[in-house]
């Protein structure tokens, strides 16, 4: 097992994949994010809104055990769970991350407490529940944006005036490959 300052690898997430027409339009911004200011973070993962924060999942437990956990535990309340998501422009955590401002709205919270509940019944201990109010929105780089230049990429993106909305219609366990995040299996509210 690979480790990182003494912690085992984060080895997967679950997330809720956008529309293409979104996707293209982040992907042409982690572009824009890589040939002006050398930023290389944001191509590690597919465009989308993390429910569940990357945690590592020991042996014990397999993606199966978490796709089932979902298929049973979530899936057949998707009349409750599916809703419209808008995405308003642009935004920064500080310096370390630049994405497209998902709005909050409680159904995400109610959507993401589903998900983690069925992972913490399907793989107990492998993670824990965010204290920080949960934030949805879509990555475009992060960790390796220079210092002095979110506000100037901010500018330039915000200039796109991204207006979108978009169903909130899966949720997608992801697993670490090759250092890259993939798609190990989506399932459809």
């Amino acid at each position: 097992m690979a480790k990182v300052n003494n912690f085992p690898q984060q080895t997967h997430f679950i997330g809720v994949l956008v529309p293409d027409d979104i996707t293209l339009t982040l992907e042409d911004c982690r572009r824009y994010m890589k040939e002006r200011y050398g930023c290389r973070s944001g191509f590690q993962t597919p465009i989308h809104v993390t429910l569940v924060q990357p945690f590592h999942l020991n042996e014990n437990y397999t993606t199966d055990d978490l796709m089932r956990a979902i298929e049973n535990d979530v899936v057949p309340f998707a009349n409750e769970l599916k809703f419209t998501a808008h995405v308003d422009n642009f935004s920064s955590f500080g310096e370390r991350t630049i994405f497209a401002k998902v709005l909050r709205d409680e159904k995400w919270t109610k959507l993401r407490d589903k998900v983690l509940g069925a992972v913490l019944k399907a793989a107990p201990g492998c993670t824990k529940k965010d204290q920080r109010p949960f934030t949805p929105h879509l990555t475009v780089a992060n960790r390796d944006i220079p210092e002095g230049v979110v506000m100037d990429a901010l500018e330039v993106m915000n200039e796109m005036e991204l207006v979108e909305d978009f169903e909130v219609n899966n949720v997608t366990v992801f697993e670490r490959r090759d250092g890259r995040w993939v798609s190990a299996g989506t399932l459809e509210l």
